[in-house]
């Protein structure tokens, strides 16, 4: 019997596993930066998102080369033992690739990175999974939106989403509404799946994507710097992450 010749729906979200040739070519690039630049610098996320990590690589386009792949490729390109580093001490930095943490090829001075990855912060919302950073609880009367600077109450086709997610609503002039205060979340607890959609829904922020430096590797002395005091807190860096397999920030 021949094919059907009818439309078939084709899945847009699988991705395809990178190639040997692939992980191959990504080795080199890394190679080659690291005989590039200055400094290399291994960093580490907090709140990890997609979007913000692009947003850095785009202020440092032209300026920095930056990586954020599986620890296992990238520690494997620079060499970790002085047997195999690719430049001279740097596999005292490779030796420290572990986790979710990534390379950061630059030629600008150390001080000049420390001040703007300190200054650099976006916020963002939690996800299932998250610690909560503060306790926040509704009010009763209108469930308010928070998204502008102006707080807007929730049009009356949400209520049932609302429902759903666990809160006890009423409908006045066409407006959902509680009729006494509702806990959300409490700080220092783990957020569930309605709860992180709620806080979601009504425009409550509660993480803060930021880059925390772990050492740099300076090529004109092949020393190995380590910077503890720019490194995230544990809480940071153990917020959950949208980081795709070989990273938004490999090229």
């Amino acid at each position: 019997m021949p094919k059907s010749k009818r439309s078939k729906l084709v899945s847009l979200t699988k991705v395809d596993k990178k190639t040997r040739e692939h992980k191959s070519a990504m080795m080199e690039n890394v190679k080659e930066n690291a005989e590039k630049w200055k400094y290399c610098w291994l960093f580490e996320i907090g709140a990890m998102r997609n979007a913000h990590l692009k947003t850095v690589r785009n202020l440092w386009k032209g300026s920095a080369r930056i990586f954020f792949s599986r620890s296992a490729l990238l520690a494997r390109a620079l060499g970790t033992t002085p047997e195999e580093e690719y430049r001279m001490g740097i596999h005292k930095l490779a030796k420290q690739i572990e986790g979710e943490v990534g390379l950061l090829f630059t030629d600008t001075e150390p001080e000049e990175v420390i001040e703007w990855f300190a200054d650099f912060a976006q916020p963002d919302f939690a996800r299932a999974g998250n610690v909560a950073s503060r306790t926040v609880i509704l009010p009763a009367g209108s469930i308010m939106m928070h998204h502008a600077d102006d707080p807007v109450p929730f049009p009356h086709d949400e209520d049932p989403q609302l429902r759903r997610l666990g809160l006890t609503t009423t409908m006045k002039r066409g407006v959902p509404t509680l009729q006494s205060p509702h806990k959300l979340c409490q700080k220092g607890k783990v957020l569930t799946t309605e709860q992180a959609q709620l806080l979601k829904l009504i425009g409550e922020k509660m993480v803060t994507f930021r880059v925390g430096l772990i050492a740099r590797w300076d090529a004109a002395t092949g020393e190995v710097t380590q910077t503890e005091e720019l490194r995230l807190s544990q809480d940071e860096v153990l917020v959950a992450g949208d980081a795709d397999d070989e990273g938004a920030m490999s090229e």
